[in-house]
């Protein structure tokens, strides 16, 4: 049998859903026998080949965002999303409260530990949008969420896609932290 191919990103977010992924343990050697991970955070793909599962943690927060998302949409089957900054919008969403000026005000002047910083301008830097959830961009089929969402969710939702359902997460598999 096939392995089911999968292709996961990281956007605007803390890394602690695919945190919680490799938190599953011992069960990766189980998934590693059914599913082939194309392109992953850790391998920074900049394109995406065609997959039946694409994954993405974190929220819609610049343009770059946006196309990572569309690029991950057209190219799977099923696009499942982790943790609450991909199907919330999630604390990173609390930057919609300020004007990007304001943002990157307060990051490169106030916060700065930097002497004389200055707010970085380049065209290679994607332009700030206003911070939104993934469904708010493309068609998503599952969500995972959590802050980060716990392993064993992540281990339940893949499972369940891997038996051709489409996951629906029982309630004590939730997480908060």
């Amino acid at each position: 049998m096939a392995k089911v191919k999968v292709i996961s990103a990281w956007l605007d977010a803390c890394a602690g859903c695919h945190m919680s992924f490799l938190d599953i343990d011992e069960a990766i050697i189980g998934l590693a026998d059914k599913i082939e991970l194309l392109a992953t955070p850790i391998t920074d793909f900049k394109e995406f080949t065609p997959a039946d599962v694409g994954i993405i943690e974190g929220a819609i927060s610049n343009e770059h965002d946006e196309e990572v998302a569309k690029q991950i949409r057209a190219n799977c089957k099923i696009l499942m999303v982790w943790g609450d900054c991909a199907v919330f919008g999630g604390i990173v969403s609390m930057r919609n409260l300020f004007s990007n000026e304001e943002v990157l005000d307060r990051y490169y002047s106030t916060e700065s530990t930097t002497i004389n910083s200055k707010i970085p301008c380049s065209e290679e830097l994607p332009p700030l949008v206003k911070v939104k959830p993934i469904n708010q961009v493309v068609k998503v089929d599952c969500y995972v969420p959590g802050c980060p969402p716990s392993a064993k969710a992540i281990l339940y939702a893949l499972s369940e896609l891997l038996e051709g359902r489409i996951p629906v997460l029982p309630s004590e598999t939730m997480r908060y932290d």
